[in-house]
């Protein structure tokens, strides 16, 4: 543990600052001087830990200037545990820092065994709290059959497990085979209405003429051929959850329809005059821009409106970070399985390929390149012309950004992320790929939330 922290000491006193240092040894030592110092390093280093001395320049004698060092740097690392260092009975000024933050007090002449046991206290604190932190962010973790490790995905994921039991109507959008469906069966299986049918029906693969019985049903001899009375999907559903998939294709001549059993909650049949009440939660999914066909007048606002009260946007493939590589693996264990052939794996290459390629069918396309790959492969180990992907090219990617620790904290983010991915979750293989030390890669797992 000591050995992956960062200890900013805060204390003017050279010769004190040296004996610290030694103290400490083991963890990774960060230096300042005075409250600008302190403020700069804490700004860069982020550090877990601090020790300040509340006795600093420019008025050693009293402990203005350390309160209002300790108070800047706690604000630019809130997560951090401080230890501040007082002179004898000044119990006062200690309990003044407690309020504003910190963890512990030590009044001076410092004892150096004293001292190392208070900070690995707070080591040891500050381990079990982030380890907490990332608990929680885990709540979030991908849903059943959702495979991401992309913190936007995350986020949707989060989302799909929070609006779940509310009995909201919910619209996902996304491009063709951002796994739309699967989130409206999550939203189904987290809901209070889980043990319920869940009835899907893709508004753009039923021609029009058919689609208003297939959705509300009909009665008999209502047209010619209906020999019996059937009930549509919608009414099928009642009581569990009604999926509409790609409604931004739904004719206007049946939107008007949809809007009143949306607001009545009642349906009638075709050929029918009965109402039929319908208790039915509606997810509705769509890959159109709904906005642009509202101005077009091809999509009814009042319905976008009674479609939309919750709206959830599901990033495309390319726009997650290390998930194309990520879902890569796991599709090819799956196809290699189904297909009984020997466990396969991908050259690096393939992986580049992978990576660099935009993936416009997202995952459905994704799914077919790598099954017809398994299929043609020779070998155990697929290649990019197995795949039929290009290999990328060697030029660089330029970033706009100039947030240097905001750039950096995204960079070594993306980097585990994508080292991850690459080995499939093997932790040797992407410590080795990263060229640190496994503890060290457990450390930017635990610190990015990826365990």
């Amino acid at each position: 543990m000591a050995n992956t922290y960062k200890l900013l000491i805060i204390e003017d006193d050279e010769g004190l600052q040296e004996q610290l240092r030694w103290c400490f040894d083991g963890y990774e030592i960060v230096q300042a001087y005075d409250r600008a110092q302190a403020v700069k390093e804490a700004r860069r280093h982020q550090p877990e830990l601090m020790l300040v001395d509340l006795g600093l320049p420019p008025d050693p004698a009293n402990a203005s200037e350390g309160l209002a060092a300790l108070q800047e740097v706690l604000g630019e690392a809130p997560q951090s545990k401080a230890i501040v260092v007082t002179g004898n009975d000044d119990r006062e000024n200690a309990l003044r820092a407690v309020a504003l933050g910190a963890y512990d007090f030590y009044s001076k002449p410092v004892d150096a065994d004293t001292l190392r046991l208070l900070v690995d206290r707070a080591a040891q604190l500050y381990s079990l709290e982030a380890e907490n932190r990332h608990l929680a962010q885990r709540s979030a973790s991908p849903l059943d059959g959702f495979l991401t490790g992309d913190p936007e995905m995350l986020r949707v994921c989060q989302m799909v497990e929070r609006v779940a039991p509310a009995d909201a109507t919910v619209l996902l959008r996304g491009e063709s085979g951002t796994g739309k469906e699967i989130l409206a069966r999550a939203v189904h299986r987290l809901s209070g209405r889980s043990e319920q049918r869940f009835v899907a029906i893709n508004c753009a693969a039923i021609p029009e003429n058919l689609l208003e019985s297939e959705l509300f049903g009909y009665e008999k001899g209502a047209f010619t051929g209906a020999h019996r009375q059937t009930i549509g999907k919608i009414e099928y559903a009642d009581g569990g959850t009604l999926f509409l998939d790609e409604i931004g294709d739904l004719p206007l001549s049946l939107q008007a329809k949809l809007l009143r059993f949306l607001q009545e909650r009642t349906i009638e049949r075709v050929g029918g005059r009965q109402s039929i009440p319908v208790d039915v939660r509606v997810v509705c999914a769509t890959h159109r821009d709904l906005g642009q066909m509202i101005r077009e007048r091809e999509f009814r606002e009042d319905l976008f409106y009674r479609v939309a009260e919750i709206e959830l946007t599901i990033p495309a493939l390319r726009e997650r970070q290390g998930d194309a590589a990520l879902v890569a693996h796991s599709l090819l264990e799956r196809f290699a399985r189904e297909q009984r052939h020997p466990r396969r794996e991908f050259t690096p290459e393939a992986i580049d390929a992978i990576e660099a390629h935009t993936w416009p069918g997202n995952v459905r396309e994704m799914e077919n390149v790598i099954r017809r790959a398994v299929i043609m492969a020779d070998g155990k180990r697929i290649t990019p012309e197995e795949l039929g992907l290009e290999c990328p090219s060697d030029d660089q990617e330029g970033d706009s950004s100039l947030r240097l620790r905001q750039v950096r904290d995204q960079a070594e983010q993306q980097a585990v992320v994508r080292a991850l991915s690459r080995c499939n979750g093997n932790i040797a293989q992407a410590a080795a790929l990263l060229g640190v030390s496994r503890p060290t890669l457990y450390s930017l797992m635990d610190k990015y939330g990826l365990r």
